[in-house]
Parts: C-alpha cells; structure tokens; sequence
C-alpha cells in the first residue's frame, strides 16, 4: 500500500533528523577514541584558549604536559583539572551507579593526571632544556598545540626594535623551535600532529599591527612548508587562522567619533570582531579529530577581505587606508 503523497516529505524530514542523530553521537563516541591515551602538549595552557582546550582534552582521556610561564597558574589549572575528575569518580563509588558518558557507555578509559613545563617563547636560550623535558615526560608526542601569542596594536614609527623582536621570539622563533625539537620523535614513528593556532593576520595585515602581523605571516610561512617537507612521514601540520579572541561575555561598548569612510569602519570593526576561547578550543580539538590541515574561523567580511587581497588588492588597500586617514582627521586636537 503506498503512502499519501502529503505522508512523504514528514516521513523524509524524520529520517532525515534520525540519521543525523545517529551520525552525530557516532561521532561524538569516535572523537573520544581519537585522543583517548595521546600525549597532547599545549604551550600557554592558562590563558583562556589554552584552558579550554585542557578541559576538552583531558576529558577525553589524552596524557597533557601543560606549557606555561607561571608555574602558580599551571598548578591551579593542574588542580581544577583533576579535582574535577576526582569530583566524579568520587560520585561514581558513593552514588553506587556506574558513571557514564555522554553516549550512555560505561566510561572505558581512565584520565592521567598532566604534566607541568614551564615555557617561556621570550627565553630562546632556554628553550634546548624545555624540549628536552617535554620529550622525556612520555618519551614521545603525539599532538603539540602551538597556542602561545603576543598581541600588539601601534603606529609602525612608535614600535621599537627591541619590542619587534619579542614578539618574533614569542610568536614565531618560539613556535617553530618547539617544533624542530619534537618533530624527530615525531618522524621516527611516522606519526604526530602538529596544531598551529595563529591568526587571520597571518594571512590579512590590517593598520597599526604591522609586528603582530608579520610575526603571524611568518609562522604562517612555516607551518606551510613543514606541512609539505613531513607529509611523507604521516605527520598532519594544521593551522587555524581566527579572528581576535574576545574574553568578555558582551563586547565593551566604545564611543566612537562619526568617520566619513562607513565602508572603512565597518570592514575594521568585522575584522576585530572576536571569537570566544572555547569556541576556538572546540575548532582546536575538532580539527585533531578530523585532522583537518587549514581552518579559518572568522566572520564573512573577514573572508570576503582575505579574497579581495588576492583578487583585487588594490581595492582593499585603498579601503583599509581611508579608514585610517578618517580615524586621524576624527582624533581631538591637541
């Protein structure tokens, strides 16, 4: 007997909505086995990105080394995250039912406890010592997630040399020693993941960050031709290039003077627009799990922006300078 026609288009939409549910919690059983047992380094693990992503990794049963410059907000981060565990374990032996996941599944895996580095990118000298104890934590690296980042917004002439060169050390020659110091262990096994969180200005420069800027067009650089040079030994090199990382649960409002250019400030303010740290940190541990090589997480504009500066240059430019010109004409005299 054949269903009404006004029967099928419901009947489509169900099943529509029932193998995605099925995919979606497949996925979600997957992606825990994924970094279940995986030695995952993350450096600047207490900033809001880096915490986030220790939760997410942690949960999913990955052995951590944690990387920072303050070994008091290490062993804070060391102590939520294992308090949280123990919270729940302690939750599975009292309440005498099994704890289970999110998947309904007896959980399977047991959560290791992290390790504590202390890494400063501003420190090159030191940095020999470092990989050497990040290497001899578990003998071998599986993930190492480049989070580490320093910002800077000035004019160009007011930027000092001394200050171009720390943020080189801590955005670039930081990042790209760390990994030429595990990348051995990692081509000996023919295995590894390396994960560059970057910027959208490693691919887009805007004004007033030219340091930020071309310290992210240099890792950016250097991650894409490692990517080529270690593809033969099986080791993924991904980057994910995002937009300003926004902290606050609702943007500062700011009082901003009328610019003639509108087209100017509205392609500035998408560009600033930031993402939260734990979306970012979700993207972070997506892209291990699906082993994705480029990300960018941005808005349109900041999209459409990075296909003008390919195609049509000189309109982005022209755009990108009268907002400037605007924002100096709108400054209060002095």
């Amino acid at each position: 007997m054949a269903l009404p026609s006004v029967m099928v288009l419901p009947l489509l939409i169900i099943v529509a909505a029932g193998v995605y549910y099925i995919y979606n919690e497949v996925m979600q059983f997957m992606s825990k086995s994924l970094v279940r047992n995986k030695v995952v380094v993350i450096t600047d693990a207490v900033s809001g990105v880096g915490t986030e992503c220790a939760n997410l990794f942690h949960k999913g049963g990955a052995r951590l080394i944690l990387c920072g410059t303050s070994w008091d907000k290490l062993e804070s981060l060391y102590d939520s995250l294992t308090n949280d565990t123990d919270h729940r374990e302690n939750n599975k032996r009292t309440s005498g039912q099994e704890w289970r996941d999110i998947n309904g599944q007896e959980r399977l895996y047991k959560t290791f406890a992290p390790k504590l580095v202390i890494l400063d990118f501003s420190d090159l000298d030191s940095m020999e010592d470092v990989v050497a104890e990040v290497v001899e934590c578990y003998r071998c690296v599986d993930v190492l997630i480049c989070n580490s980042s320093m910002k800077l917004k000035a004019p160009v002439q007011s930027v000092s040399l001394e200050l171009d060169r720390n943020i080189m050390d801590i955005n670039y020659f930081g990042p790209s020693t760390l990994v030429k110091g595990v990348l051995p262990t990692m081509m000996s096994r023919r295995s590894g993941h390396i994960v560059l969180v970057n910027s959208i200005q490693g691919r887009l420069a805007i004004p007033f960050r030219s340091s930020y800027a071309a310290s992210k067009h240099a890792a950016q650089a250097f991650f894409d031709c490692l990517r080529t040079e270690v593809e033969e030994y099986g080791i993924i090199i991904s980057t994910i290039s995002h937009t300003f990382i926004n902290t606050s649960e609702e943007p500062p409002v700011e009082e901003q003077a009328p610019e003639p250019n509108a087209l100017a400030a509205f392609i500035s303010s998408q560009l600033t627009h930031g993402v939260h740290p734990s979306v970012l940190a979700n993207e972070i541990i997506q892209t291990v799990k699906k082993r994705r090589r480029e990300v960018v997480l941005a808005h349109p504009i900041p999209r459409v922006a990075l296909y003008l500066r390919s195609l049509f240059p000189s309109f982005l430019f022209a755009v990108l300078a009268a907002g400037v010109k605007d924002s100096v004409l709108a400054e209060p005299m002095q």
